[in-house]
């Protein structure tokens, strides 16, 4: 069967039979009516793994009981340092940068607190962009109320051209001398577009700049080397391409030169291991990122994410970007070829070094275009006001799957399906 891109349900066959990670797609559980699931960077399917290493923690738990904290295996109580360790080559950094506790923005709030010095007269602003995902600017401005600053005149943010993506020469240009640090992310979560961290880092670093990575919409898609780029620090969620489950426990890296600073949100888990059970009331911080630790580690919340990142170790992130990049491009070729005739257009840059693991399509009814396709049996994402987001996974996503959707997302424009679409939102985290 040939499609007007000239992309043939053969070929996609094909790609798929060469497809050198095509086994990974058997851990994990399809959705029960069989969909075609390409919402990925909003939240990774269960596999097998992650199932296995709860149902694994649930029974030491039944098993131990309180004695699970130093019992299991691996001991609860140090379960946050242990995935830490496997977590930290997807981001390059060394295994006491990362911690994996809380929750994207409890480690924003908190890398802020520690990081953020609201005396500094000379650099008194902090640096986000007019793009950021909600939850990161919400987070910015309240840690400047709190610390006394009115966040109208202490958040610079940087514009877009476009809507849709952040011009370098524009980032470059908002890295002023009053600014003290800046929080960006690693791919803009509408657009897919990949931001050249390590030219913004270098560039930042030279200029006595403090800068931070949200990489909630890159880690395990995109290949880092946050301490290679001289990274100050970065936080992220593991519930999208890591598939950790719905609303996973979050991680954070934190550069080595800031060791020993005293974590703006204390808690009992920011203590040394060996000194957390003295139980006096001054604390001795852990030595690297773990001291950024708050509150008692969210066991059941960690296990699905040891399991999925055996997984991920498996398949190999230099694999794993190979295959995201050649199965956003089919897309973008097929959509381009297929769509255009319908007003359909491609928010997300073309390169590959510009193109995160997703794909952005933009129109002008793509809140009703989102809904009709969940109806036809593909789940795509919807980002007010006019994108539709498709997110191709490495591990368990074909080339078939792209081509398929395509082929519905065209009927339904055929014959204005969405245009009988009324009522909801189109909406979901």
């Amino acid at each position: 069967m040939q499609s007007r891109s000239g992309l043939s349900f053969e070929e996609a066959h094909q790609r798929d039979n060469d497809d050198p990670l095509r086994s990974f797609r058997d851990h994990f559980y399809g959705l029960e009516n069989n969909a075609i699931y390409l919402d990925g960077n909003s939240l990774g399917l269960l596999s097998r793994e992650a199932e296995a290493a709860t149902l694994q923690v649930l029974e030491q738990w039944k098993r131990l009981g309180v004695e699970g904290w130093t019992e299991a295996s691996p001991p609860w109580f140090t379960l946050p340092e242990t995935i830490a360790a496997q977590t930290a080559p997807l981001v390059g950094a060394s295994p006491d940068e990362v911690i994996v506790t809380g929750s994207t923005t409890v480690n924003l709030h908190q890398l802020l607190a520690t990081l953020f010095d609201p005396t500094n007269k000379t650099r008194p602003r902090i640096l986000a962009d007019a793009l950021a995902f909600p939850s990161d600017i919400f987070a910015i401005e309240s840690h400047l109320r709190l610390r006394g600053l009115d966040p109208a005149s202490h958040l610079v943010k940087i514009g877009s051209r476009d809507g849709f993506t952040l011009h370098e020469d524009d980032i470059m240009a908002a890295l002023t001398p009053d600014i003290q640090l800046a929080v960006l992310p690693a791919i803009v979560y509408t657009s897919g577009q990949l931001l050249p961290m390590q030219r913004i880092t270098a560039e930042a670093r030279q200029r006595g700049i403090l800068v931070g990575w949200d990489c909630s919409h890159s880690i395990g898609a995109v290949l880092h080397r946050v301490t290679h780029w001289d990274v100050d620090f970065a936080f992220w969620c593991h519930y999208k391409y890591l598939n950790a489950g719905p609303g996973a426990v979050g991680g954070l890296y934190l550069n080595r030169r800031h060791f020993g600073k005293q974590p703006g949100l204390a808690g009992w888990f920011s203590s040394r291991k060996e000194r957390q059970f003295d139980m006096t009331h001054t604390l001795s911080p852990a030595d690297g990122a773990g001291a950024l630790q708050i509150g008692t580690p969210h066991i059941l919340s960690l296990a699905p994410l040891s399991g999925s990142l055996s997984l991920h170790h498996a398949a190999g992130m230099e694999r794993l970007r190979a295959k995201s990049l050649a199965l956003t491009d089919f897309l973008r070729r097929a959509v381009a070829a297929e769509l255009s005739e319908f007003d359909v257009t491609i928010a997300t840059p073309l390169g590959d070094d510009e193109r995160g693991g997703h794909l952005a399509l933009v129109h002008g009814d793509a809140a009703q275009i989102s809904r009709a396709l969940r109806v036809s049996g593909v789940i795509p994402d919807y980002r007010p006001p006019n994108i539709i987001r498709l997110a191709p996974v490495p591990l368990y996503n074909s080339f078939h799957d792209c081509w398929e959707a395509v082929q519905r997302l065209r009927s339904l424009l055929e014959i204005g399906k969405h245009r009988e679409i009324t009522g909801g939102s189109g909406l979901v985290p």
